[in-house]
């Protein structure tokens, strides 16, 4: 298999999960793993499927091909440690590179943001895609506190997962959004980002109410 049958495959999954289950077995629990945590724990990978993924399968787990319980632990684990990867390797490898060509001024008002709006960022991130994948490395370059992180980087993927795969899970044998999966896909991300945007807004015009 070439690589660009490989990422063909992976970008499709939802299209070839089926064949996959079939094929492997239990094994496509770490097959998931696998992919949800290179979406969330390397930056250069935010293209891969995350929301999709969980929902697809959340819909196999209705219809018997995988265990619900299984699925929201396995890549509930594969958020947080992806998270936490992706934190590391900018709190150490990530600042050697940008301390060189960022300006300071700039990581120093990362820094601030991450020490105040930190833990709301890395839970509201879960449900937006690539910045899914950004906030965590953002969260390492401004020296978020790591116990704080983690705390946030738990709870988020937890919704996340739970949110996602229980959806899939419910709506996701229905005739009707098995035929138009695609769209039904772009509806969910599109009401997250909806969702996550009203609560941002609610809070800034809270703040501004505080501040005025």
């Amino acid at each position: 298999m070439d690589l660009f049958t490989l990422f063909y495959l992976i970008i499709h999954i939802d299209k070839y999960l089926p064949g996959i289950i079939q094929k492997y077995g239990f094994w496509t629990y770490l097959i998931l793993f696998v992919l949800i945590f290179c979406e969330t724990g390397f930056v250069i990978f935010p293209f891969l499927p995350g929301d999709s993924l969980l929902f697809i399968a959340g819909a196999f787990a209705s219809s018997g091909y995988l265990k619900v319980e299984i699925l929201i632990i396995t890549l509930c684990a594969a958020a947080v440690l992806g998270d936490s990867v992706n934190y590391w390797i900018a709190k150490t490898k990530g600042m050697n590179v940008l301390e060189k060509h960022v300006r300071k001024g700039h990581l120093e008002k990362t820094e601030e943001y991450f020490s105040r709006y930190g833990g709301l960022t890395i839970i509201i991130a879960r449900f937006i895609p690539y910045i899914r994948t950004v906030a965590p490395f953002l969260a390492g370059v401004g020296k978020m506190n790591y116990r704080w992180f983690i705390t946030y980087n738990v709870v988020g993927a937890f919704l996340w997962s739970c949110t996602i795969i229980l959806a899939g899970y419910f709506v996701g044998g229905l005739p009707i959004v098995q035929e138009h999966f695609n769209y039904i896909t772009l509806a969910i991300i599109g009401i997250s980002i909806l969702a996550v945007g009203s609560i941002v807004v609610g809070l800034l015009r809270k703040k501004n109410d505080l501040t005025d």
